[in-house]
């Protein structure tokens, strides 16, 4: 992957961002695509002020999204980026993944995958790269996703599926998680043919691997594949994150196979994304009395998924309807994150933070489980201003799931 078509500014500016604005901050994204990185950077950390003239061009760009820009709006994501505008190091993070033989891939470069702009105002602003693959093109890659409690059942079908998958030229994609997502990367691996093999698209900063349990399969993917991420080098991964995450799977794919998944599963809110974005979904069905099979039966029900139960009609789902023996050579739209992944599920799947709002959720993900932290602490990591992380706390407090020390706040035990 070139790094040297786009200018110096541009690329630094790009990665600071990274580290500044969080995936799906449609504000924040939006001023990037309206002023540009550079521009944007300025005005986002307070260096300047927007003219009246950017302020409107802003406005109209974010209520094309269904988002109106109000001063109270304007004003809350200045607390959000203010909160971590103090910890911005483009330069270092550059040399940190330099190091680790990877990169920044930012709009321009010739690797850059168009296949994001699907995501209109919620798309990346750059990707963090570290491998040896090419970025595969969207139509000659499926994500194979599924729940990180695998059957047996689920194991045996996903090396079926993803085994012949792969040796037809097709890039595999998936999560890096525990379950069916590293027996798909781990299969791609050992039996792939396409440019590259298989990728791993991570919630979290690549100078390290999350989950550690799966360390030595991500190295395995960044030396012969490719691993992706939206963010900045030491970027821990929380929930909000793998959350949107999910949504740049589906967009760099050009359909999304479902193995398994519980009634309440990421590789449902990953469906949810490939159905908004027009791509094709296929499922795995599985036997009616599995719980990790449950998520997959509503799906079929509660969308325009279609069954999949052997290679040739997994990779039908691809643009073009590729069939077996091919080598290297849409739906209705719907919202992202609504449809099957947005209804509510059985009562013995609820978690207590399934309820949460975004704002409430990076708190939340942002409190310590052991020793308290200051409010200025979990504002730099929730990226939100003070007013707003001390409302949610008191939320949270109320609702049982934070407590307050006097060293500070931390996640409610048990």
């Amino acid at each position: 992957m070139s790094t040297e078509r786009a200018g110096h500014a541009e690329r630094i500016a790009r990665a600071a961002l990274t580290r500044l604005v969080d995936p799906g901050d449609v504000l924040g994204l939006s001023a990037v695509r309206v002023w540009g990185a550079v521009r944007a950077l300025d005005l986002l950390t307070g260096r300047d002020q927007p003219s009246a003239d950017e302020r409107q061009e802003l406005s109209l760009s974010v209520q094309s999204a269904g988002t109106p820009l109000t001063s109270r709006g304007w004003r809350n994501g200045r607390e959000r980026w203010n909160a971590r505008s103090g910890t911005l190091a483009p330069e270092r993070d550059l040399e940190t993944l330099h190091r680790l033989g990877g990169g920044l891939l930012i709009p321009g470069d010739p690797g850059w995958p168009p296949a994001v702009e699907d995501l209109g105002p919620a798309a990346p602003v750059a990707l963090w790269y570290r491998g040896t693959g090419g970025m595969p093109r969207a139509e000659r890659t499926l994500a194979v996703v599924g729940s990180r409690e695998a059957s047996a059942y689920g194991r045996t079908a996903t090396r079926m599926l993803t085994g012949g998958i792969g040796a037809r030229w097709i890039t595999v994609m998936s999560g890096g998680a525990y379950g069916i997502d590293a027996l798909a990367h781990q299969t791609a691996l050992g039996s792939g043919t396409g440019e590259p093999a298989t990728v791993a698209v991570l919630a979290g900063g690549l100078d390290r691997f999350y989950p550690a349990g799966n360390e030595q399969l991500l190295r395995d993917v960044a030396s012969s594949g490719l691993l992706l991420s939206e963010m900045s080098p030491g970027t821990s991964p929380t929930r909000h994150r793998f959350l949107q995450r999910n949504r740049l799977i589906a967009a760099l794919s050009g359909a999304v196979l479902v193995v398994e998944a519980r009634w309440r599963s990421g590789a449902q809110n990953t469906a949810g994304h490939a159905l908004g974005l027009g791509r094709d979904l296929g499922v795995v069905p599985g036997p009616i009395t599995s719980a990790t099979s449950a998520g997959c039966h509503r799906l079929l029900r509660e969308s325009p998924a279609v069954i999949v139960t052997q290679v040739e009609e997994a990779l039908e789902l691809l643009p073009g309807g590729l069939v077996a023996g091919s080598g290297p050579g849409t739906p209705g739209q719907r919202t992202p994150g609504t449809g099957p992944s947005g209804g509510s599920g059985g009562a013995a799947d609820d978690r207590p933070h399934d309820h949460l709002t975004v704002e409430e959720l990076l708190v939340y993900e942002a409190l310590p489980l052991r020793n308290a932290a200051p409010v200025d602490r979990l504002c730099s990591v929730a990226g939100l201003g003070p007013g707003t992380v001390l409302g949610v706390l008191q939320k949270l407090h109320r609702q049982g799931l934070a407590d307050q020390q006097a060293a500070g706040w931390r996640r409610r035990s048990g």
